[in-house]
């Protein structure tokens, strides 16, 4: 086992990162904080293309933007290609991308339930599969963005909670295959994140999470970057499978 010097842990220098969804949100803080730390990036988008081009030109040459429909297997076959073509190789996936829409379980339509499925668990078994392809001689980290309502379901989300549920036991089943090629895989549940609007869209919610929270604040997209980081990162090499709530300790809360 080889040791890396402590001031060289999170240097990702010559490294290539892929995060998808990757335009905005927590996608573009995963992205800048592993440019920061010298990696190659490679920036997803399916919608955003202004945006992610933006956040590349802005982070200069070692950032570059793709861009793919992540549930069609074609498109994401490409996408891991040009990734390499382009920077050579392939160290570590973020599996970001995903939508989070509101429906009344009572009212889902059988689209509305496998329009979130697919955008949330299908593209992150498609992304892995094909990036673990490009990892299997080299090694390599992939991190899988979840989130707490996958553990705790809320509210008019059944799509999303069960979506989120199945990426967690997705991670720990893709741990055990890929382990002995050297591809560690781990999730990162995230809980409320600071997002544009948010205070003035659901003041009652940010209110309870901020007292049901012990560190009595929101998360920002750089609390879940660092979290990408530490997992991606040579002092995380014996951790894979395992999920990590990053939720400032909101369900350690009492319950009643």
């Amino acid at each position: 086992m080889s040791v890396t010097p402590v001031d060289q842990l999170f240097n990702f220098k010559d490294k290539t990162v892929l995060v998808t969804g990757a335009s905005g949100g927590i996608g573009e803080g995963i992205a800048r904080r592993f440019s920061e730390a010298g990696a190659n990036v490679a920036v997803h988008y399916r919608n955003g293309q202004a945006k992610a081009k933006a956040l590349a030109a802005n982070l200069g040459d070692k950032t570059h933007a793709f861009h793919a429909e992540l549930t069609d297997p074609k498109a994401v076959t490409d996408l891991m290609d040009k990734v390499t073509a382009h920077f050579g190789r392939l160290d570590v996936l973020i599996n970001n991308a995903g939508i989070f829409p509101n429906a009344p379980l009572s009212t889902m339509t059988i689209d509305q339930w496998r329009t979130v499925l697919a955008a949330n668990t299908d593209s992150v078994f498609l992304c892995t599969q094909k990036a673990a392809l490009k990892m299997k001689h080299t090694g390599g980290a992939i991190i899988n963005i979840a989130s707490i309502s996958g553990l705790n379901a809320g509210p008019d989300h059944a799509h999303y909670n069960s979506s989120k549920a199945a990426v967690i036991m997705f991670t720990q089943s893709a741990a055990q295959d890929f382990g002995p090629d050297g591809i560690r895989v781990n999730t990162i549940s995230p809980g409320l994140i600071e997002r544009d609007g948010i205070k003035d869209a659901w003041p009652e919610g940010v209110s309870r999470w901020q007292e049901k929270a012990p560190l009595s604040r929101m998360g920002t997209p750089l609390d879940i970057a660092d979290a990408c980081l530490f997992l991606a990162s040579p002092a995380a090499q014996f951790i894979t499978g395992i999920n990590l709530p990053v939720e400032g300790g909101v369900m350690a809360s009492p319950i009643y």
